[in-house]
């Protein structure tokens, strides 16, 4: 072991412990919170510590933490709300950067080693030590979110994370804000050591110290990319793959962290001062205070899956289509023991092949992949039923068919099971009686595609029992996804909003307006895709069931549109044909199909039904609240991050309105 401490120091969040070798063991431990986040209180406590050890400068220093499997999460987000000056923000970030350059600027060896999350200001802070080692293990992760927040890294980041590993590297990391595991951290020079066991952590700290150890230069080629018509050139290619996946007005941050690169990528202490000029603007700006609300929305919909202990360990899936194979896929590489049932083999083995491309893709690993597999088995005599903890069926949807299932599989429930349908649209009192206990049945509806949709629907009804809810709730969350509780109305909520926003596409088109323009105008507006791709994505199929379900034949011409393409196999993109011809998994368009169309007016006469049903859904209290009913329709929808939620939008919209009315009248 480590020499013992010979003295020790506290503050609030922060603990100094000397030993007798000399070394400084600097614990952060958040006072009366979860986990370690870098708020006002908490950097005050580090500057006068490193005062301290500015004035007694021991043998070295090693920064550790004091939270179980968590290092620092970053800065404390709560607190980017108070205050919206620039001004006060910019001298806020310049503290800090004083504070880390002073930490930088030690005259003696330093260490950080850490497990857990070691994300944003908490990796600023570590790339200020000589030497970082993280634990090798699936609970760490290293990297740079703040580009999901609407800024870029402010507290130093952006300089010293190209400093340790060239331009190009720490440009993607911090542009994607993708979280890296240990190995790949080190591969990239982000950290400098691994170690295997906890307990190793802090004997490779203190040999790191005494070994004085420092990182070393990124290699050559790293570092040509700071040169400066080599980052011209990578700017230029960083801005085009950028606009891929978002504007520049409507997701300024990554394009002034490009600009910021271009002007100065080889000086760390040009792009930290850049920092104090363009991150307080991105901060005050409205992309960053909308995704910071979408941050707190998210953060919501974990707390509904906290309501109740339910752990599951078993999941047996009926029907192998698209959407019971994948949610079957999704619970085996979430590490659940999982039986998929269909009528013969023939239907379940397309499934298992989807499977195994999901295991590749997510596991990484080959003994991860050979495990999942092993989870998943296919169960065409359905004896998975009596050990499973959670049923869900996902058949076709027909009301008739559901209930038969159901009431053939009573007889075999154990008590404790949680029933699911994972039904697109129908209430569940039209399939819940069938149980000798209709309380029991719940709905757990995914949206398509599984893997990426991070939404699950907990349908109730108004008889469901409330502890089989919060145990939905619990096992969502425990595969990785948000629960949001649903009343148990036509459509749920998300399928209800997006039913007369996508009829409303198909009549637009069916009246003269190219799909292309109609995709376009609502990708402009901030939408993920289209409603004519997002039909095709879905499935032709579905969405007719999703309309017979909500509207009936009052859907008039766009129910028979539909209903003829299914008949004539244009299912969408799962066919290959839909409203677009597919090819490789992308739909064919016509380039120049929505020129001469006002993209920005389309978009207002597409989303008015989708902004009409949000407030049709708030009224009838679909969800319990206006901010649950932003978050489904975000992370189920994809509306808009940038704008906050649809109710969040239309009451910022209407504050305008009414503001200018009121300098008008002024």
């Amino acid at each position: 072991m480590p020499s013992q401490a010979s003295e020790s120091k506290s503050w609030k969040h922060w603990r100094l412990e000397s030993d007798l070798d000399g070394i400084a063991w600097l614990t952060i431990d958040r006072d009366d919170e979860k986990v370690n986040s870098l708020g006002t209180e908490v950097l005050s406590e580090l500057d006068q510590i490193i005062t301290q050890l500015e004035n007694n400068q021991p043998t070295g220093l090693v920064l550790m933490s004091g939270k179980s499997r968590n290092f620092i999460v970053g800065a404390d987000v709560r607190e980017f709300d108070a205050t919206d000056k620039v001004s006060e923000l910019e001298d806020n970030v310049r503290k800090v950067h004083g504070l880390f350059q002073r930490v930088e600027d030690l005259a003696f060896p330093t260490v950080v080693a850490f497990e857990g999350y070691c994300l944003g200001g908490g990796l600023e802070l570590a790339l200020c030590f000589d030497w970082r080692i993280a634990l090798d293990a699936d609970h760490t992760r290293i990297g740079f979110p703040e580009v999901n927040l609407g800024i870029y890294p402010g507290f130093g980041g952006s300089g010293r994370s190209i400093r340790v590993m060239g331009g190009l590297q720490a440009m993607q990391i911090m542009l994607t804000g993708k979280m890296l595991r240990p190995r790949a951290a080190r591969g990239l020079g982000l950290i400098d050591q691994t170690v295997d066991q906890h307990g190793s952590l802090r004997w490779a700290a203190r040999g790191a110290v005494l070994k004085k150890k420092r990182s070393a230069k990124p290699p050559l080629k790293s570092r040509l990319t700071t040169l400066g018509p080599v980052r011209k050139f990578l700017a230029g290619q960083m801005r085009k793959q950028v606009r891929g996946k978002a504007r520049p007005e409507h997701y300024p941050a990554p394009y002034e962290l490009i600009d910021a690169f271009e002007a100065s990528g080889n000086s760390q202490s040009a792009m930290i001062r850049l920092e104090a000029e363009k991150v307080p603007r991105l901060l005050a700006g409205d992309t960053s205070r909308n995704l910071r609300r979408v941050f707190r929305l998210m953060e919501s919909l974990k707390e509904q899956g906290k309501r109740s202990d339910f752990k599951a360990r078993r999941v047996h899936v009926i029907g192998a289509g698209v959407m019971g194979g994948d949610i079957a896929a999704w619970c085996a590489s979430r590490g659940l023991e999982v039986t998929l049932q269909d009528r013969e083999m023939k239907h379940i083995e397309p499934a298992l092949k989807r499977a195994g491309s999901l295991f590749k893709r997510r596991l990484k690993k080959p003994e991860a992949i050979a495990a999942a597999k092993l989870r998943l088995r296919a169960d065409v005599e359905g004896t998975g039923v009596k050990r499973a903890d959670v049923i869900i069926e996902a058949i076709f949807e027909n009301r008739e068919a559901k209930r038969e299932l159901f009431s053939n599989l009573t007889k075999d429930l154990q008590s404790h099971t949680l029933v699911a349908t994972n039904t697109s649209a129908i209430p569940l009192d039209e399939l819940s009686d069938v149980f000798d206990d209709p309380s029991r049945l719940i709905g757990l509806h995914f949206f398509n595609p599984v893997p990426k949709m991070p939404l699950v629907e907990i349908v109730y009804g108004k008889d469901t029992n409330s502890d089989r809810v919060n145990d939905g709730s619990s096992f969502a969350t425990q595969i990785g996804k948000y629960a949001l509780p649903v009343t148990s109305t036509p459509g749920f909520l998300v399928n209800r909003v997006l039913a007369p926003y996508m009829r409303n596409a198909m009549k637009m088109h069916r009246e003269g307006v190219p799909k292309e323009a109609l995709d376009k105008a609502a990708e402009k507006f901030g939408m993920p895709m289209g409603p004519v791709e997002l039909a095709d994505t879905v499935g032709l199929d579905v969405g007719l069931g999703v309309i017979d379900t909500l509207m009936g034949e009052e859907a008039g011409e766009d129910r028979k549109i539909l209903e003829s393409m299914v008949k004539s196999g244009k299912l969408g993109k799962k066919s290959g044909e839909g409203f677009y011809r597919w090819k490789k998994g992308k739909p064919q368009r016509d380039a120049k199909a929505h020129e001469g169309h006002d993209l920005d007016a389309l978009a207002d006469q597409l989303m008015q039904p989708y902004f009409d049903e949000c407030r049709a859904c708030l009224d009838d209290q679909v969800v319990e609240d206006a901010d649950l009913l932003d978050a489904g329709m975000i992370f189920g929808t994809g509306f808009a991050p940038f704008r906050g939620g649809p109710m969040h939008y239309l009451e910022s919209r209407a504050a305008e309105g009414s503001a200018a009315e009121q300098e008008e009248q002024s």
